[in-house]
């Protein structure tokens, strides 16, 4: 197997190596030789798939279902150091998460952006009042000089007029003062998928989703191979080292790869919810205290006229694959924000919920969830097989290169990890003049650079810039541009990860779902059974979420 570098950069737009099309992708895992094959579709997955494929070694990766369709599109979608995790010493953690927070606004400014944050000094009760401001103050002087001044920015105090400005509806008199500080913000799904893009379209990694792994095979105690189930075949995919990056999910692939492991996994469920913003008017990120509880929550704002509000952090021990938001995650959340504000949120104010799975390695006997730390682990077999899992959003970036060595290693080879300074796919290229040449925000903040290849299928076909559910910014030719350019399969690919339309106005999105299953089955050359069962299985999904939020 050969170094992949200087065959993908001579490969031009038409070549095979630079496309993102499942169909092509699963031709190649049966026809070529694999450095690696990597597991697992999420943040992690596909940064080690970027890592390695531009350390140039040849790589697939493979997912049962979407990109980004577990976690990795579930997360409170924040890019930051943790600052909590000062409290319990973790300083280490920190200043690499912010080390990473600095490299992603600058792989990915169009992607990732500064999100300032307050938090409010009680005038007594909970979880900062003024008892404790001042030892909170100097939590922030050590988050900024940690690594979070690398963003050109420093905290600083507020009186209790300007706290309440940035969340009118707070209860004035609760409110001391405030501390402001700066991390970052990020769409989940749309960074995973930028990731995954580059790997594939700039360095030749081979992606296909809705491709399950079955086993793994090994000769002479490595590993040679292995087989993955794609649309009701078994593909045999010859590869050299498997990584398992998997997350919540990682010791069910352990067990598929004959991997025996004392891995210890918590699932941590995180519980977020959609409100209008003209219910809970907000700037920028606030967090607040929960009432009788050591928790906060964070109130957001969503860039499209909506606010969010989350997270729980509570063990998780039903199904793995569609955690819901149930009635009393909803109930906590609410509860927790008319506390502190004059919102008086109800269950109907509720257009959207998401909730995802923490991958926490830790011991049985530990603690609460929101106590643990989300440091990562990698370990191998011995035989190929290389597991990560742990960490979070933030810190992607270095769990694959800390991933990637661990397969190096067991190669017995080193190359230098390339992806501290790597553009991803949409940034703005060297050399050029930094204009998109599309006009509309919206379009830019998705898609940065390429937002100029969705407007050339509006320009193309006007039609296609109407509204693609009512009330929502996303046109009808991001739906086709998600077919023919992002790898999008199924509605739900559309509607919830390509766009986020589903977790912003569940049911705006439900009255639009005929018409978009339309348009998707032109593009995609859907039969009308393929239509009417897509419909079904979003309907169903959208119905599941109703049930469990109003507790039947």
């Amino acid at each position: 197997m050969v170094d992949r570098v200087a065959t993908v950069a001579n490969s031009g737009p038409g070549s095979l190596r630079s496309t993102f099309r499942r169909e092509d992708s699963l031709e190649r895992l049966a026809a070529e030789e694999f450095d690696v094959l990597v597991v697992g579709g999420g943040v992690t997955g596909v940064g080690v798939a970027l890592d390695a494929a531009s350390r140039g070694l040849s790589v697939a990766l493979v997912d049962k279902g979407d990109l980004a369709a577990g976690t990795s599109s579930r997360s409170s979608k924040m890019v930051h150091g943790g600052l909590r995790y000062l409290q319990h010493g973790e300083f280490g953690l920190v200043y690499q998460a912010l080390a990473e927070r600095h490299r992603l606004l600058r792989n990915a400014p169009h992607l990732v952006s500064v999100l300032p944050f307050v938090i409010p000094i009680l005038k007594k009760g909970g979880v900062v009042d003024r008892r404790i401001a001042f030892g909170l103050g100097l939590a922030m002087w050590q988050y900024d000089l940690t690594g979070g001044l690398r963003i050109g920015r420093r905290h600083r105090k507020l009186n209790a007029g300007r706290v309440i400005d940035h969340l009118p509806s707070l209860k004035g008199d609760q409110i001391a003062s405030g501390y402001l500080y700066f991390d970052a913000w990020a769409d989940d799904a749309r960074l995973t998928l930028a990731i995954a893009r580059t790997a594939a379209l700039d360095h030749g990694a081979v992606v296909a989703t809705y491709a399950a792994l079955t086993g793994v095979d090994r000769r002479d105690g490595r590993v040679v191979g292995a087989t993955v189930e794609a649309d009701g075949r078994q593909i045999r995919v010859t590869c050299a080292a498997v990584v398992n990056a998997c997350g919540v999910w990682a010791a069910d692939v352990q067990s598929i790869a004959g991997v025996e492991s004392d891995l210890e996994m918590r699932p941590a469920k995180g519980v977020h919810v959609t409100v209008p913003r003209d219910r809970l008017e907000v700037d920028l990120a606030v967090l607040l205290p929960v009432r009788g509880d050591r928790r906060s929550v964070f109130v957001l704002p969503w860039r499209d006229g909506h606010t969010y509000i989350g997270t729980t952090d509570t063990d998780h021990d039903g199904s793995l694959d569609e955690p819901l938001c149930d009635a009393d995650d909803v109930k906590y959340l609410l509860d927790a924000v008319n506390a502190m504000t004059d919102a008086d949120l109800t269950v109907d104010d509720v257009t959207g919920t998401w909730a995802g799975l923490r991958p926490l390695v830790t011991p049985t006997d530990a603690g609460r969830t929101a106590d643990l730390s989300r440091r990562h682990v990698v370990e191998g077999d011995g035989t190929g097989v290389v597991t990560v899992t742990g960490g979070k959003l933030t810190t992607y970036r270095r769990m694959a290169a800390d991933t990637v060595d661990a397969v190096l290693e067991f190669r017995g080879e080193s190359r230098r990890c390339r992806t501290r300074r790597l553009r991803l796919r949409g940034a703005v290229p060297a050399g050029a003049t930094g204009s998109t040449g599309e006009p509309e925000p919206h379009l830019v903040g998705r898609y940065g650079f390429e937002a100029r290849e969705v407007g050339a299928l509006i320009a193309e076909d006007p039609l296609l810039a109407e509204p693609l559910v009512t009330g929502l910014p996303y046109s009808r030719a991001e739906a086709v541009y998600a077919v023919r350019c992002e790898m999008a399969q199924t509605l739900d690919d559309v509607l919830s990860r390509r766009t986020r339309a589903r977790i912003e106005d569940r049911d705006a999105t439900l009255l639009a779902v005929d018409a978009v299953a339309e348009l998707m089955g032109l593009e995609a050359g859907w039969s009308p059974e393929r239509r009417r069962s897509e419909v079904e299985t979003f309907e169903a999904l959208v119905m599941a979420e109703d049930e469990a939020q109003s507790g039947f």
